[in-house]
């Protein structure tokens, strides 16, 4: 079946070399089809006929287009208390630790790197709630390159579909339900916990930490071994003496990799 808008091999190549160079994620030709149909939402709708013409737009208007274009480009599925074993980890193992490691400075920072839609730093900070004395410092830092998710996290509207998997007591206690539209809107008590932020990993942080556990699960899945190594590189910088890193179910270090331990169950320590 004929395409709607033609892609050549050589603009499928420019695509790739664009979205590695901003971004790091590594297109393989099998990601053509998926690359094809979510820029061609793009191409549609600034009334375009072909990749050509809209690459063209792009270079001349990379101000207002190229977040657009990453956002199409960047895949966001999550779920609350998605892989739910790390934060089981968190409750069980690494608050009573920080309580009795953090006593003097009553302080706890938690990183969500690609927090997408929202619901790992929301799932991270109703684990929290509760087990900290009323008077410590405890904040979730939640970053992603896509501004669009980043907007839906930073509202905390979800659809009863998308809070299916939490049990009344979250619902409860951290939500309040618009009967009307059947929206489910998180509490600005649990909001204010998180402060959400754009922010491309491969560029320069502005935050200087340290953070006692970072979340960066299913992100770099998407990218090529030298940018995960520099990545975790940096994470270790970045992170106090034994702190966590939390890695996706499909995701590890490699077996060099010498500033963490692996611990199971896709849970590093710094070494």
């Amino acid at each position: 079946m004929a395409k709607e808008f033609l892609l050549t091999d050589d603009e499928f190549k420019q695509i790739v070399a664009m979205v590695y160079k901003a971004c790091g994620i590594v297109l393989g030709d099998h990601k053509r089809e998926m690359v094809y149909s979510r820029l061609a939402r793009r191409v549609r709708k600034l009334g375009f006929d072909s990749f050509s013409r809209y690459l063209g737009y792009l270079d001349s208007h990379k101000e207002e287009e190229f977040s657009h274009f990453i956002n199409s480009i960047t895949t966001n599925l999550t779920s609350f208390f998605r892989e739910n074993h790390h934060f089981k980890f968190l409750s069980d193992t690494i608050i009573p630790e920080l309580i009795q490691k953090n006593q003097q400075t009553k302080r706890v920072r938690i990183w969500s790197a690609g927090c997408s839609t929202g619901e790992e730093p929301y799932s991270i900070a109703m684990t929290l709630a509760g087990l900290f004395p009323s008077n410590w410092d405890v904040k979730v830092l939640a970053t992603d390159l896509d501004s669009n998710v980043l907007h839906k996290a930073s509202t905390g509207e979800y659809s009863a579909s998308s809070v299916t998997g939490l049990d009344k007591s979250h619902l409860e206690n951290f939500f309040l339900r618009s009967k009307s539209a059947d929206i489910y809107k998180v509490k600005e008590q649990l909001k204010s916990k998180i402060h959400f932020k754009r922010l491309n990993l491969l560029q320069e942080w502005p935050m200087k930490g340290p953070f006692d556990l970072i979340f960066c699960r299913n992100v770099v899945i998407y990218f090529d071994k030298p940018t995960k190594e520099n990545l975790f590189e940096r994470y270790a910088d970045i992170l106090v003496p034994d702190g966590y890193l939390f890695l996706g179910h499909s995701e590890s270090m490699g077996k060099e990799q010498k500033r963490f331990k692996s611990l199971g169950k896709t849970i590093y320590r710094k070494v």
